[in-house]
Parts: structure tokens; sequence; C-alpha cells
């Protein structure tokens, strides 16, 4: 926002700037100008009342004394004619044959002066030809020419110039330094807005936006700041009650465990069935619980994740892996299944080592549980260009197309897998884990049949 501000504001500053120094460019060439051609009026018309003096008197002393030594002086060249075109005097090499000499006596002798056009400009080098008719406007006795050198006048204007366009930039400098200093003025509250609405959004508490900047802006983060506290608040009461209820269930669970391990000597044979029941939805519930923390705990972190840049934890995701199917091999061959891991070079994986062993037993448990017997279950680590490939897959029944994007979903289930121990909040763990480290999974079919699962994460770059 605030480089859309600065252009919008600097496009205005280049214009107001430009719409005051262009003219004023232009004012100041045609000022110098006309004092050039003024004074330049000024010595034909004193040429040419000596040349009509002369042409009384038959005496071209005076006059050529005077242009000779006007020349001197001024360096500029000089042709006197007499009205039968004959020069009187010449001087710095400008002769009355010249046809652009010869061009201006002719309107001379016609008694139309001759003064330059254009406006002169720091670059003008070329010399300007003026002329001068000789007498009266009823009797013309001769015509006088004058070459005017205009660098003595363009250096002039070179020099105005750059007098106003050092004035323009110093006015677009503080321009452009009040512009910074407005728009960071309203942008600041924004971005602290923004940090605020982040970390609100990743589920932690956030800091109170400083009230700064114009009166609406101080109103709307007053506002938000009343919104964060009730969402905060609310939060915090939903992340306390479901942890409080987790742990304070434990208790209870763990008494009444005890209380039916104790009564199992002293149950009929027909009660066994009962029993089993009985302990089985215990262990549902203990692993409930124990699922319901572990997901509290992967939004928190998350959230955390989420506000921070403190990405910089890596590890070797084939090694973690691979430990982690040696790990699950027991009781992947308890369950009849074939459990793989297909060995690689090391890659790295922008997560910690703890976080990403957590998403591997979760994969693990998941694939072992729903194959089924006799099935395989593979894993292995591959590098995609910039990212880092946990992928494990079976070959087992898997999901139908409908199924695939509700994997995830908390406490959502298969109804093919009613019947399998498990809370359905394994995967939406995982999935809370590795948003963190801005990353996802994948969930796909695979062939000819089972379900490929594929954690995607950035890759990591060693310390």
């Amino acid at each position: 926002m605030r480089t859309r501000v600065l252009t919008v504001v600097l496009a205005f500053v280049v214009l107001a700037v430009a719409g005051f120094a262009v003219p004023l460019l232009a004012v100041t060439s045609a000022q110098r100008t006309q004092q050039l051609v003024a004074a330049r009026t000024a010595d034909l018309d004193r040429f040419a009342g000596l040349a009509e003096q002369a042409a009384e008197s038959d005496d071209t002393g005076a006059l050529t004394a005077d242009v000779r030594r006007y020349t001197e002086l001024y360096g500029e060249a000089v042709v006197v004619v007499d009205a039968r075109r004959a020069p009187v005097v010449q001087t710095g090499g400008l002769r009355a044959a010249d046809p652009a000499v010869a061009r201006l006596v002719d309107a001379a002798l016609r008694n139309q002066p001759v003064s330059p056009g254009g406006t002169l400009r720091p670059w003008s080098r070329a010399d300007r030809l003026l002329a001068r008719p000789v007498g009266t406007g009823t009797r013309v006795s001769g015509a006088v020419v004058l070459r005017a050198s205009v660098r003595v006048a363009a250096d002039d204007i070179a020099l105005r110039w750059a007098l106003v366009l050092a004035g323009a930039g110093l006015l677009a400098v503080a321009c452009v330094l009040l512009a910074r200093a407005a728009t960071r003025w309203v942008v600041r509250p924004l971005h602290r807005l923004d940090r605020a609405v982040g970390t609100l959004a990743a589920g932690l508490p956030p800091e109170h936006a400083r009230a700064g900047g114009p009166p609406e802006l101080r109103q709307l983060a007053t506002g938000f700041n009343r919104m964060a506290d009730g969402v905060t608040t609310a939060l915090e009461q939903q992340r306390r009650l479901v942890a409080d209820t987790s742990h304070q269930l434990r208790n209870p669970l763990a008494a009444l465990r005890l209380r039916i391990d104790s009564l199992q000597p002293h149950l009929r044979a027909s009660a066994t069935r009962t029993y089993t029941g009985v302990t089985g939805e215990l262990e549902r519930m203990e692993h409930l619980l124990d699922d319901l923390l572990t997901l509290a705990n992967a939004e928190h972190r998350a959230g955390e994740l989420a506000v921070s840049d403190a990405r910089e934890s890596c590890c070797d995701a084939t090694a973690v892996t691979a430990a982690q199917a040696r790990l699950w091999q027991p009781v992947a061959e308890q369950a009849g299944v074939r459990l793989e891991f297909v060995p690689g070079p090391a890659v790295l994986m922008a997560c910690p080592e703890g976080e990403l062993a957590q998403v591997a037993d979760i994969l693990f448990d998941n694939a072992i549980k729903y194959a089924g017997g006799g099935a395989r279950v593979e894993a292995r680590c591959i590098g995609e260009g910039p990212d880092t490939v946990l992928e494990v897959r079976d070959n087992g029944p898997g999901l139908a197309a409908g199924e695939l994007s509700r994997a995830g979903t908390r406490f959502w289930r298969s109804e093919r897998h009613r019947e399998v121990r498990g809370s359905g909040l394994g995967l939406a763990i995982a999935e809370r884990l590795v948003a963190g480290h801005t990353g996802h999974v994948e969930f796909t079919a695979a062939e000819p049949h089972g379900l490929r699962v594929r954690v995607v994460l950035p890759k990591g770059h060693p310390a």
C-alpha cells in the first residue's frame, strides 16, 4: 500500500514541479533572447545613424572607425551598404555578397527591418543575423547587417536553467521527504494492525495495536483491540477447556480401569465378552484424550510458526523416516503388513526432527491399521525442486474418490473403517504440524489400488 501511495504522490509531485518549472524555463529563455535582440537592435540603430550622416557628408571615416572598433571589442561582424548595394564597410569576415546577407540587404532596402526568429536555448550556438535600413521611412539610403553571437546569451540561459532546475530538484526532494513521512504516518498503523491480525489468526494472543495515524485509523485500531481481546479470551477458554477436560478425565478413567481390572478375577466366564468391550471402550477414550491433547499442542505450535520467522530448524528426512520405519516394523509384522523403506540419498527438510518423526508415526500408524493384513506399505523421501517429499503408500483398499477430499478432517473416518480402533484425529494433527512449516499434505489414490500420502515441505538449508 505504501508503494502505491508513494507512486501516486510522486507522480503528482513530478507533474506539479514540471508545471511551474517548464514555463519558468521558457520565460527565462524568452527574456534573455529579447535582451540580446534589444541590445543588438540598439547597435544597429547607432550604425544606421552614422551611415546616414556619412551619406549626407560623403565622409565614412567615423562610421568605419566605429564599426571596426565594435568588431574588435565584441567580435561581431558588421556590413554597411549604400542604396546601390555597394559595400561601405565590411568587418569580421562578413561580406555583402554572401547570399544570406544579400537577402537581408534587399529586405532592408525595402524598409523592412529583420530580427532573428526563435528563442535561444542553452545549446544554441549558431550566430544570428539582424538587418536595419538606413534613412527615413520615405527615403532609404542603405542598409546595415550585423551578425550577433549568441554564445554568451546561451551560457546565461544555461546558468539560469541550472538554477531553476536545482530549485525544482530541491522542491521535489522536499516533497518526496514530506510524502514519505506522510505515508509512513498513515501506513505504519496499518502494518501494526496487519501483524496483530496475523497473530490473532494464528490463535495466539496478539499485542494491542497502538493507536496512531489519522483519526479513522486510530478508531479502527481501538475497535480491533476490543475485538482481539474478545476473540483471544474465547480461544483461550476453548483451548483451556480441551486441555483441562483431557487432564481431568485422565484420573477418573485411570481409577475406572483399576476398578474394572480388579473385578476381572470375580467375573463369570459368561461376562468375559462384556469385560472385553468395556476395556476396549476405555482404551478408545484414553486414545481420544491423548489425541485431543496432541491436536491442541499441534495447533498452538502451528500458530507460533505462522507468526514467526524462526524456521531454520531442519533435519535429514531420509534418516528420520528410516528410523521410524524400523520402530514400526514389529507392529507391522504383528498386523501382517509388510513395511518397507526405500533407501535413498540424504535430503534435508525444513522441519525439526521430533515433529517430522511425529508426522511419520501418524502416517505409518494409519497405513498399517487401514491397509489390512497381507498389504504392503512403502515409504520413501525424495527431493522435488524446492521441496522435500515424504511419501507413504500402501496397496490396501484405499479411499473412494469422494473420500479423498475429506481425509484429514477432524474425527472423520471412512464407513469401511468404523470398526478399526482410532479417533480420526491423527491426520488432522499431521496436517497442522506440516502447515505450521508452510507445507501441505496430499492424499491421492495409488495404482492399482491403495492410498498414497505425500508430506510436502520446503527443503532445509544446513546452518
